[in-house]
């Protein structure tokens, strides 16, 4: 599974999504224009993205930057994943 499908599968199951997950492609806006995501499923996310990939996200990782994007969240995945 290539990174950006699981970061997919992980907003699909943390927002409940449903299908609507697979019309995402990487330049798809996420906070604040999925109203499933708001700040308390930022919380859901990261949990997500750490159980699926197997990381760790630290507190100082988190910025709004991350979450503005499917392509900026799938980047920061990987980030993680090399390091």
């Amino acid at each position: 599974m290539s990174a950006i499908d699981g970061v997919r599968r992980v907003l699909q199951e943390a927002l409940q999504l449903g299908e609507r997950v697979r019309s995402f492609d990487p330049a798809t806006p996420l906070f604040g224009s999925i109203p499933e995501f708001d700040s308390m499923a930022v919380v859901a996310v990261i949990t997500g993205l750490e159980e699926q990939f197997d990381i760790e996200v630290d507190d100082d990782d988190i910025s709004a930057d991350i979450f503005e994007t499917l392509g900026s969240l799938t980047r920061f995945v990987e980030a993680k994943l090399a390091a």
